[in-house]
């Protein structure tokens, strides 16, 4: 019998990086998928991965890298959504080619894979894991596009949910805090991070491996009853809420 096999999207690098290594140790076949055919084909050096470039935005290149992966594998067993893109400006100065360019990828991105890959889901009884953000949970400035997106993905995740289990597809997703990303590090200044620190419980960014670790369990057989959740790997950060750090200082 072949290889469950998952496709992870974003692959190259950061948290869909670590996921698939993850997968990987898990036993997995994992198809890995991102935009950037450079960075792919440096991360893809490991056995039982197919390194495929694709834009997410585009449906006429989901197909043609769904049935490529088909006919690698044989089988489709996961998809992990994590692929995305950021904007981060005022609202009155987000222009609507912004917004149009970050659906695309954050929201029309993950609806059209997920479409593709549902009739081997349905085969394999498979699971979908989209990756949101804590800013589809919680508003904050300079996030009026990438946080309506992760907002609307979370949604999306329980509309598949709903639909989907009765074919025997689970859909979850994931929602990240703070993450010590290479684009955290480049952009968060020491004053933001510090003030990340102050807002969560945890007192700390996550990492990519904690992550993913979220992302493996939710597409595993050990979740076979869980479907429809969202699941905040945030240190605390949203059940803190508006929160008063100060409080919890000696």
């Amino acid at each position: 019998m072949s290889l469950k096999t998952a496709i992870v999207t974003g692959a190259a690098r950061g948290i869909g990086l670590a996921t698939t290594k993850l997968l990987l140790r898990e036993g997995w076949r994992v198809a890995m998928i991102d935009l950037d055919a450079d960075e792919l084909a440096a991360a893809a050096t490991m056995e039982d991965v197919l390194p495929l470039p694709c834009d997410i935005s585009d449906e006429g290149q989901i197909a043609a890298m769904t049935a490529r992966v088909a006919a690698w594998s044989g089988r489709i067993d996961g998809l992990v959504n994590n692929a995305g893109i950021a904007d981060f400006r005022p609202l009155d100065q987000t222009d609507h080619a912004t917004w149009r360019r970050i659906m695309a990828t954050n929201l029309d991105g993950v609806f059209l894979t997920s479409q593709a890959v549902i009739p081997h889901l349905k085969k394999a009884g498979g699971a979908i894991v989209n990756i949101a953000s804590i800013s589809g949970l919680r508003a904050s400035t300079l996030r009026v596009a990438y946080g309506t997106s992760k907002a609307a993905v979370i949604h999306l995740t329980r509309q598949q949910a709903v639909e989907l289990g009765e074919h025997g597809i689970r859909a979850n997703c994931v929602a990240p805090g703070p993450v010590d990303t290479k684009l955290a590090l480049a952009v968060h200044s020491p004053a933001i991070r510090a003030a990340y620190h102050d807002a969560i419980p945890l007192n700390r960014y996550g990492t990519e491996a904690e992550i993913a670790e979220a992302i493996t369990f939710l597409l595993s057989d050990r979740a076979s009853y869980i479907t429809g959740q969202i699941l905040a790997a945030d240190g605390g950060f949203d059940a803190a809420g508006v929160g008063l750090p100060a409080l919890r200082r000696p």
